[in-house]
């Protein structure tokens, strides 16, 4: 792996199974109780400019199951809450520490951090990617159908970061990504432009969610405004109104195919209630599979 992990299109294949696979001994250790403190002595700072619980609490869980400690850092009652430039932070920080998590906006945030910071940089989220997030999701989807390779991913919602990372995380492992948006919420041009660079698997994006979901074996959402675009709420469950994923868009799947949501999820909205429910089992093993697969992502990037 590289030294740090901002987006997955930094990664090869390679690399992702990599961390799946890593994740998979992590979890199995964990779960039997066999000692994994392959961190001990290290530190993570864990810089924190937007809300959290999934993020902050399975990398502080992560970091104490390998031995390490991490430290919460919040960006309003840090210096750079302050205006301190982030590379100045990164340097800082570089001295105390032998990590950095950041959970900003900005994807530049997080690429100048690593620039500057001699120590590995790992991306909790922007606004352009959430590798952590789909590193999970792809984990949980290969526990349950027992491979990546030839499947098919279909993405309903707005064209986010989840969006971003789930096109590429899913064509790099070989699956095909069927992604639909309402006009004016398309993926980033640069994860499109990568898209057009794969040619052993299928691309689409869709503004119909029912031609999306056809024929999928894993259907994933995530909620219509995240954070930071709360006064866009009314606006965009107009854009969105038909997109939610309900009994019978799950009609069109393969049978057996699987729903993740990256949570928190807004029932009756982006997924109906009885959908979520069907799937919680699901779901919520997704939720856990942040916890291992972010300590694979420690762990290799950590170690030495």
């Amino acid at each position: 792996m590289k030294k740090d992990l901002l987006k997955l299109l930094d990664l090869t294949r390679e690399d992702i199974h990599e961390i799946l696979d890593t994740a998979d001994q992590m979890k199995f250790s964990q779960k039997h109780h066999i000692a994994h403190d392959h961190l001990k002595g290290k530190t993570l700072a864990m810089i924190f400019e937007k809300n959290s619980t999934r993020t902050r609490v399975s990398f502080e869980v992560g970091m104490y199951q390998l031995g390490g400690h991490a430290l919460f850092l919040s960006g309003k009652e840090s210096q750079i809450g302050r205006g301190e430039p982030v590379e100045d932070t990164a340097r800082v920080l570089a001295r105390y520490c032998d990590g950095i998590m950041i959970r900003t906006f900005a994807q530049a945030e997080v690429e100048g951090l690593a620039q500057k910071a001699s120590i590995p940089v790992i991306n909790g989220l922007t606004d352009f990617a959430h590798p952590c997030q789909v590193l999970a999701d792809l984990m949980t989807v290969r526990e349950k159908m027992t491979r990546l390779e030839g499947l098919k991913l279909a993405f309903v919602g707005d064209g986010n970061n989840m969006a971003n990372s789930l096109i590429v995380g899913g064509l790099k492992c070989g699956m095909d990504v069927s992604v639909a948006c309402p006009e004016g919420y398309d993926p980033d041009p640069a994860v499109l432009d990568f898209a057009k660079t794969v040619t052993d698997r299928k691309f689409e994006l869709v503004r119909a969610p029912a031609d999306a979901v056809v024929n999928a074996d894993v259907v994933i959402t995530d909620v219509w405004a995240s954070m930071g675009q709360e006064e866009e709420r009314a606006i965009r469950a107009k854009a969105f109104a038909g997109y939610c994923i309900d009994e019978g868009l799950m009609k069109l799947t393969h049978p057996g195919c699987m729903v993740q949501h990256c949570l928190p999820a807004h029932k009756g909205e982006e997924i109906s209630a009885e959908v979520f429910e069907a799937h919680a089992d699901e779901i919520f093993e997704e939720a856990e599979n942040r916890l291992h697969a972010q300590k694979a992502v420690l762990y290799l990037l950590m170690k030495d």
